[in-house]
């Protein structure tokens, strides 16, 4: 690697955290304070190191689009694969993975588990807004006016019995959600299939994710399911982590 571009990254990573003065970057380079001033001020004209008022030295703003557009490149299914996989094989159940893209929410991976029936969930489609419980958990965490874009795009089609067909009442069903921590999918589609569904915070603590557990009701009803949450939460945390989150389980809406 070029000794002018390690010295840059080594820069960007120091003075990241907090604000250093000249004199603790070219320490910290091992270097005299002429060749750590021309590189912070290289740094500076490209946007990616910027002076404050008493002298000090800061990432500039030239950092936030190039993060943004990492954060956007993650893979989240091939991070969070592993889990799945792990929790599926574990508890016997089919396990799901859904993301908000745009105003949608969609199913960015299913792994199956032992004995499992055909369902209408589908990599790549939307999943059912008012009725799937890895949609609901993410809804519950929206900030209002995202939330109140969404909500009106919901048909609330009536599918059972247990179907929330109304604003209102989905309103009330995501504030259980955000007090309680979960979601929960009680044959509101298929009345068939039980889940419940647990919030997956990215690195920045915003809730974009939701992964659930979802099960026969004649192998696991919903009560077994709720049982199991701990060890659910145990997972969604342990791919939180692995997105970059640092918090603890506890997520506030944004």
């Amino acid at each position: 690697m070029s000794q002018t571009v390690s010295r840059a990254i080594t820069i960007m990573k120091f003075i990241a955290p907090e604000p250093r003065s000249l004199g603790e970057v070219a320490q910290r380079l091992d270097v005299h304070k002429s060749t750590a001033l021309r590189l912070l001020q290289t740094l500076e004209h490209g946007g990616f190191a910027r002076q404050l008022s008493d002298g000090r030295y800061t990432v500039g703003f030239a950092i936030i689009p190039l993060a943004q557009h990492a954060l956007d490149q993650i893979d989240v299914r091939s991070i969070a694969h592993t889990h799945l996989q792990r929790l599926a094989a574990q508890e016997g159940h089919t396990v799901h993975l859904a993301q908000l893209i745009g105003d949608e929410i969609i199913y960015v991976d299913k792994v199956e588990g032992s004995g499992t029936v055909a369902m209408g969930s589908r990599i790549g489609l939307p999943a059912e807004g008012h009725t799937a419980g890895v949609a609901k958990v993410i809804l519950a965490h929206l900030d209002d006016l995202t939330l109140e874009k969404v909500i009106g795009q919901l048909s609330f089609r009536r599918y059972t019995s247990s179907t929330i067909v109304t604003p209102g009442a989905f309103q009330h069903e995501l504030e259980r959600i955000r007090r309680r921590g979960w979601a929960e999918d009680d044959g509101e589609k298929e009345d068939y299939i039980n889940c419940v569904a647990l919030p997956v915070p990215d690195a920045s603590g915003q809730v974009r994710l939701g992964m659930s557990v979802t099960a026969l009701r004649v192998k696991a009803p919903l009560a077994e399911l709720r049982e199991r949450i701990p060890e659910f939460r145990r997972v969604a945390a342990a791919i939180s982590r692995d997105l970059g989150w640092k918090g603890d389980d506890h997520v506030v809406r944004r």
